[in-house]
């Protein structure tokens, strides 16, 4: 099920972005936020359709009770120990989210369109590995070392080595998500240079 068309409302241009786990995705992302460039977060919006009382919260609980903390919501990092040890888990958990995920990004896209607005980002994981980057007007790609991703999801996740690393395998290898990349951004370096391939990017887009 695509997450967005290319047919938006007012000619709105939407491009992917993507990368792997701790490569730095959502610090570009903010990057173009802070210039203007509306981005829609698909992390975000999983978070939203499954918060207590939705139904999709209601099909992780009732698929992964052991899931679910104390407070009713969804252990993020428990679930996560449970999905990236499992393929047909983590396909389940695909299923039950994104058809969710897809009508609440179609919305947000949509209303952008509706306002004016004539570029937005997309930003989420797994655009590569589900086909969906083809339903976009263009893609980036955010990369970084091994090394660096490691360290980062480590730092940022509270994780073993070992629990980064199979995070890390469970994703499609970056250089294939270079292979069809509309432009790629270098952020294993100083943030200062990132900045730098944002502006020139943009540019470009403009």
């Amino acid at each position: 099920m695509p997450v967005v068309t290319r047919a938006q409302p007012g000619g709105l241009k939407v491009f992917g972005l993507t990368g792997g786990i701790g490569s730095g995705k959502s610090t570009v992302a903010q990057l173009f936020a802070a210039r203007g460039v509306p981005v829609v977060d698909a992390d975000a919006l999983a978070r939203e359709v499954a918060v207590p009382g939705a139904p999709a919260h209601a099909d992780v609980a009732a698929t992964w009770p052991e899931a679910i903390a104390a407070d009713g919501t969804i252990d993020r990092k428990r679930l996560g120990d449970v999905i990236f040890a499992d393929t047909a888990a983590r396909a389940r958990l695909e299923a039950i989210l994104h058809p969710r995920i897809a009508a609440a990004a179609d919305a947000r896209l949509g209303a952008l369109g509706s306002d004016g607005h004539r570029l937005a980002l997309y930003e989420a994981t797994l655009l590569v590995e589900s086909g969906r980057w083809r339903d976009f007007d263009g893609l980036i790609v955010v990369t970084a070392s091994t090394e660096t991703q490691l360290v980062r999801t480590m730092a940022r996740d509270g994780l073993s080595r070992a629990q980064a690393e199979a995070r890390l395998r469970a994703q499609l290898p970056t250089e294939e998500k270079v292979r069809v990349a509309t432009y790629v951004i270098d952020n294993d370096g100083a943030r200062a240079a990132t900045e730098a391939q944002v502006e020139a990017l943009l540019t470009k887009l403009a």
